[in-house]
């Protein structure tokens, strides 16, 4: 489906991201609001400023990708283009009812948190979505604006959202993690750089790609590289340990959940 005309308000690695994606996909002319960004395609347009967006422009969706703490300013120079807007908000720990109160008198506008992740930047992001403002065709067309950089994951309450955030959004940095720890020691066992680069990396990329075409579940996939008392399976009951990969993942996200809620307090 072609997509409706839209206002992307900041447009940084995740703005840009999403931005190429919806210009592969087909937008309607639409208008960038940011000071640095390259001007896009016509019909499309920049503005480095809200005065700058022409003032009988108005969009269907209005896209929140600046920093939290420019919410307040950002929406309150948008105020002449919210009513009847659905607002995707990409904010981190900006709750609907902050994003409300921002929007002032604009009562008609819809509400929609989003959370997508860095691998958006290629198309292959995951996001989640939540929103207690949109009927089916809203959901529809969020749903179709965030498929263009990945697949999306509605749920139920900001609750839901927020527990995303250990897994989703902080997961590429534990897979990166990963991918650093295995170059690191084929370093050590005697590789040379080039190729621990090399393998790590591709070992990473492989693995994620083999279980993005499966449809068997992780603990399956992994079971079925397991010889049993083999070379795989020694390795293994070092890190699914108790205090191992189990127990220090647990940790992990706990303490990413935490360090969110006190970011939204």
């Amino acid at each position: 489906m072609s997509l409706p005309s839209l206002l992307l308000v900041g447009c940084g690695k995740m703005g840009g991201a999403l931005w190429q994606g919806w210009l592969e996909q087909g937008v309607a002319p639409s208008v960038i609001l940011d000071r640095s960004c390259a001007a896009p395609p016509a019909p499309h347009r920049l503005a480095r400023t809200a005065s700058e967006i022409p003032a009988d422009f108005r969009p269907d969706i209005i896209i929140l990708a600046v920093k939290p703490a420019g919410m307040e300013e950002a929406l309150a120079s948008l105020r002449p283009f919210l009513d009847g807007a659905i607002i995707i908000s990409m904010l981190a720990a900006r709750t609907i009812d902050s994003l409300r109160a921002a929007c002032g008198d604009a009562a008609s506008t819809k509400i929609v948190r989003a959370m997508p992740n860095t691998p958006a930047a290629i198309g292959k992001g995951v996001t989640g979505v939540v929103s207690q403002d949109l009927d089916n065709d809203g959901r529809t067309l969020c749903t179709a604006l965030l498929s263009a950089v990945g697949d999306v994951a509605w749920v139920e309450s900001e609750a839901q959202l927020e527990a995303l955030t250990p897994i989703s959004g902080c997961g590429p940095a534990y897979v990166f993690l990963l991918a650093e720890l295995l170059e690191k020691e084929a370093l050590r066992v005697g590789l040379p750089a080039e190729t621990a680069r090399l393998i790590a990396r591709g070992t990473v990329s492989g693995a994620g790609a083999l279980i993005a075409a499966s449809d068997e579940e992780s603990a399956t996939l992994r079971k079925n590289v397991t010889s049993p008392n083999g070379v795989t399976a020694r390795a293994l009951d070092v890190l699914m340990a108790p205090e191992a990969w189990p127990e220090t993942m647990t940790r992990a996200v706990d303490q990413a959940m935490a360090r969110a809620k006190e970011m939204a307090s």
